[in-house]
């Protein structure tokens, strides 16, 4: 956020309206990645998106590969030098606080009743402040003990998260076209290969969210190549145990289940919310 210090109009200029502090609380960035005014009190100011910002929403391309969101928090938190490093377990907390900076106070969700005799579907307002208060980190500090091995995770960074999405739409996008294509031995080969990307992915993301394993005699491998090379040759118990804690965490750190109430019938449920950098700016 570049501006001349000279002009006479800077004191009208848009100030923070929000103060957010993130899930991690700052641990797991690089040096230079975010500039925290006061190392005793990381909050992080907010300010609420210009009209360029805006601009930047309503540009697909730039939404879909990530871009737009990095500009946007480039523009509204400049203390974060480098938003492509955003970790995992930040980004919620982040989208939601530039939201609330604009003056938004709830964000709309759509559910629909799952009582079987109700196919009621509205639109509810979610208060952005709660929306933050559920929102946590895992226990990143903690280390998963697998047989003699001692593994530590970490969240993934934004871009990691971002072109493991692009990924994971292409395979989507190969699966749709499987039902075009009439021959049986084509259809097949190409249902393969989709397959042997979604096991890349996953173990893809494995990798990089795992930080480093220690060995029994206190060595400590953080290679990727050779990260990638264990979690290929392990059994499939200790890989699905390693998966599943992964799993878990990440869950940790995204928002909770809402809870609904159905206004036509008064049934009570939980409703999963995902937050998407695409159509939450969209």
């Amino acid at each position: 956020m570049t501006t001349n210090q000279n002009n006479p109009l800077r004191q009208y200029f848009r100030r923070p309206s929000v103060f957010i502090s993130l899930p991690s609380g700052g641990k797991g960035y690089e040096p230079g990645d975010i500039e925290f005014e006061d190392e005793n009190n990381k909050e992080l100011p907010v300010y609420p998106m210009t009209a360029i910002d805006e601009i930047t929403t309503k540009t697909p391309d730039a939404l879909f590969n990530g871009s737009a969101t990095v500009e946007i928090i480039k523009s509204c938190i400049p203390a974060i030098k480098n938003p492509w490093n955003v970790l995992s377990c930040d980004i919620d907390a982040i989208l939601i606080g530039i939201k609330a900076a604009g003056g938004e106070e709830a964000l709309e969700v759509e559910s629909s009743c799952p009582k079987e005799d109700c196919d009621t579907t509205e639109n509810y307002a979610i208060n952005l402040q709660n929306l933050l208060r559920t929102i946590k980190s895992g226990d990143y500090d903690k280390p998963f003990i697998s047989g003699e091995l001692t593994i530590y995770f970490k969240p993934i960074g934004y871009k990691i998260m971002n072109e493991i999405s692009l990924q994971q739409f292409s395979i989507q996008a190969k699966f749709a076209n499987l039902n075009t294509i009439t021959d049986d031995a084509e259809r097949v080969k190409e249902s393969q290969s989709a397959l042997g990307e979604i096991t890349e992915v996953t173990m893809d993301v494995l990798t990089h969210a795992i930080d480093k394993i220690v060995s029994p005699d206190g060595e400590e491998v953080t290679d990727k190549e050779y990260i990638i090379d264990f979690l290929k040759n392990c059994d499939t118990k200790s890989y699905e145990a390693i998966r599943d804690h992964n799993g878990e965490l990440r869950s940790e750190s995204t928002i909770k289940s809402l809870d609904m109430k159905c206004a036509t019938c008064g049934h009570e449920y939980k409703q999963q919310f995902t937050l998407n950098a695409t159509d939450f700016f969209a």
